[in-house]
């Protein structure tokens, strides 16, 4: 049994049964307040699928693309529950997540691009190739200006406002089940941070 965490949009919950049966799943679509509600609706979602410790498995996190700070809202919560139950934390790009639910639910086909919001009038594209278990991706995540941007020949757009929860779940069971790596557990930012550490001043 999983428990799916993503912040790269809103914020999404859910707790996933290994066969792929949606338990619980709760979400907020304010891009904004994941640090507020990431905890009670972590709450709810336990409560309402009334799992114990026993029965959970392993923990899912989105690793975007995403800005900086929901980002990692959602990491170390995710991080913070695989520490305390002692399971496995799995990592999973948040537009494959996208991408494997377009394409298991026949939307998708051939090539196609996953967008989502990524502010400052800009896009996050990540292009895929439709296949099962997972689609392959052909381009990884980028930033595209929003007015500029313009899908390849053949190639499809999909925009996403949320990203959901049981869809990452669904992927690390796809990845699971196929033995495809997992990446690291680390925020896919495509950007550099606004504030850097200044050089400090050498005194002679």
């Amino acid at each position: 049994m999983l428990l799916a965490i993503d912040t790269s949009a809103g914020t999404a919950v859910a707790i996933v049964a290994d066969d792929g049966r949606v338990i619980a799943e709760r979400s907020s679509a304010d891009t904004r307040r994941h640090a507020e509600v990431i905890g009670p609706l972590l709450s709810e979602v336990l409560a309402a699928a009334e799992v114990d410790d026993a029965r959970l498995t392993h923990v899912v996190a989105g690793i975007g693309p995403g800005p900086f700070t929901g980002l990692r809202v959602g990491i170390a919560a995710a991080r913070a529950v695989a520490i305390a139950r002692g399971i496995p934390l799995l990592a999973v790009p948040s537009h494959e997540a996208v991408a494997l639910r377009l394409t298991e639910g026949g939307v998708a086909g051939g090539r196609f691009a996953v967008i989502t919001d990524a502010r400052r009038r800009e896009v996050a594209v990540t292009v895929f190739a439709a296949q099962l278990p997972l689609p392959a991706e052909v381009e990884s995540a980028h930033l595209v200006a929003r007015a500029a941007f313009a899908p390849a020949e053949g190639v499809t757009p999909f925009e996403a406002q949320e990203i959901p929860a049981a869809a990452l779940a669904h992927a690390a069971l796809a990845r699971l089940a196929t033995g495809v790596a997992f990446p690291e557990a680390q925020p896919l930012y495509l950007r550099a941070p606004d504030v850097t550490l200044s050089t400090p001043k050498r005194v002679s």
